[in-house]
């Protein structure tokens, strides 16, 4: 599985807003057995839109402006930027499958071309 990065609130601006990419950023604490219950999900989120969507991690303790900035009230809480733009919010835990189907509803026309059938990739490989 892939390391999801930890940004900061002086990264954040470059990393999150900027980002010409969809970006899904974690706010998160170490000692949150929740936090600790979604790692695994997320590795799977991270692995399966890899070069698609970039994930992100913020410790929330560290990064106390940025949780007040928008207004993180539990963790973990998932936010989804598009183009600078929180599209989405996801409180608490959820599955894979679910975190999925959020970013897409979340993304412009309901069409997130982000995420194609995993199936497409083995077939480009077998038709090769």
């Amino acid at each position: 599985m892939k390391q999801i990065p930890e940004i900061n609130e002086s990264e954040f601006n470059e990393q999150v807003l900027r980002s010409q990419q969809p970006i899904l950023v974690c706010f998160w604490a170490p000692w949150s057995k929740p936090c600790r219950v979604l790692g695994p999900t997320l590795d799977e989120v991270a692995t399966h839109c890899e070069g698609r969507v970039k994930v992100v991690k913020v410790n929330a303790d560290d990064n106390i402006d940025l949780g007040l900035w928008y207004n993180i009230q539990f963790i973990p809480t998932l936010l989804y930027f598009i183009n600078g733009s929180e599209r989405a919010r996801i409180v608490g835990t959820a599955s894979t499958e679910a975190i999925l189907a959020r970013l897409q509803s979340a993304s412009p026309d309901g069409n997130l071309a982000a995420f194609p059938p995993e199936e497409s990739k083995e077939h480009e490989h077998l038709n090769s």
